[in-house]
């Protein structure tokens, strides 16, 4: 005969636990077994009831209170601080008051998945896994959560590729671009083509910053949490002057509907990038663009570091391939001091 399952066990709906009730000095008591075993929860009823009392209440956490803390804590110790709260922030925006015990391999890989489809790029999405996964590491180690939470996260691998691609347009193919724009986008377009302002930089930029007398823009907030001086070519600074001012609003750019700043132009530029016929891009690659024709002029990689605003000189070297004749430079230096020649005397010579 098959056993009846007790009253005081039972499940809750969008929840694979059991729980169990229970009465201890007349007030009834509902609480999770945690498990999905059925025996699990009679053991853990039977043990409730020898007690005779009403057992501690675990207090379960929360993302968001995690990310209080955490920015609390980065605060002061890390340079990165300013960075890790607008990362932190958006996702707060995502997971907000899910619990911590609730996180594991598969939310953290939804959350790569989600980032892949909206187009960041990889480094960008490794950056915010790692963010991620040292976030858990300190709720660990603030008793907020267990470990087995954050071996499921640290199981989530980095994506492969990050700064191999290096994607730019040719003289031809920006021209065709601009051409290709809406009137609204075009300004934008040839700020990030001329300046390699990021977009968030740029979507966000006020005329406060702008010092259109002196030639410069001003970033207070960047991404590395310093500031950046830009210079402006004549080409910018002849689009900014061109941009209609409204005393009310202090975006350069924004929405003339609405009059707030663009939130994203990502459908308009794939719109551009389609009649122009320009495939295998996106915004981000204008900054790339930038960097590369830099390089290819002859611009030496710590000035294009600085206008980049890299912190480290890593990061620029990825466009080093570019400018090969820095090499031959250096090898004919060294050919004229040791032996009096440099390589283009001796090909002559030769009858190179």
């Amino acid at each position: 005969m098959k056993k009846r399952k007790a009253r005081n066990i039972f499940k809750r709906s969008g929840s694979p636990y059991y729980w169990i009730r229970y009465t201890i000095d007349g007030m009834q008591i509902r609480e999770s077994s945690e498990g999905t075993n059925y025996k699990d929860a009679e053991l853990l009823l039977a043990k409730r009831m020898a007690a005779g009392k009403k057992p501690e209440t675990k207090k379960l956490h929360t993302f968001r209170e995690l990310a209080g803390k955490y920015l609390s804590w980065t605060t002061g110790r890390q340079r990165s601080a300013q960075t890790k709260s607008y990362v932190i922030g958006q996702l707060v925006s995502v997971f907000g008051d899910t619990r911590l015990k609730d996180f594991n391999t598969l939310k953290v890989e939804q959350l790569q998945t989600t980032l892949i489809s909206q187009d960041y790029e990889i480094a960008s999405i490794n950056k915010i896994l790692n963010i991620f996964k040292h976030m858990f590491s300190k709720a660990v180690e603030w008793e907020l959560t267990g470990e087995d939470v954050l071996r499921g996260i640290r199981k989530v691998k980095s994506l492969k590729g990050e700064n191999r691609r290096l994607r730019f347009l040719t003289q031809e193919e920006c021209h065709a671009l601009i051409n290709a724009c809406e009137s609204y986008l075009k300004p934008v377009v040839i700020t990030a083509m001329n300046t390699g302002m990021r977009k968030s930089e740029i979507l966000t930029l006020q005329w406060d910053n702008v010092d259109l007398k002196h030639g410069f823009i001003l970033l207070d907030k960047t991404k590395n949490g310093e500031r950046r001086e830009i210079p402006l070519s004549a080409t910018v600074k002849a689009v900014l002057q061109g941009i209609t001012r409204r005393l009310d609003i202090p975006y350069v750019f924004f929405d003339s509907a609405s009059g707030k700043p663009f939130q994203n132009v990502k459908r308009s530029f794939h719109s551009a990038l389609r009649r122009a016929k320009i495939t295998d891009f996106k915004f981000h690659d204008l900054r790339h663009t930038f960097a590369s024709h830099l390089v290819m002029s002859g611009v030496d990689l710590t000035t294009v570091k600085e206008l980049l605003g890299h912190k480290d000189i890593k990061m620029t070297l990825r466009y080093s391939h570019l400018a090969p004749e820095h090499k031959l430079k250096a090898v004919d230096i060294l050919d004229k001091t040791l032996n009096g020649n440099t390589i283009s005397t001796k090909l002559a010579q030769y009858g190179g």
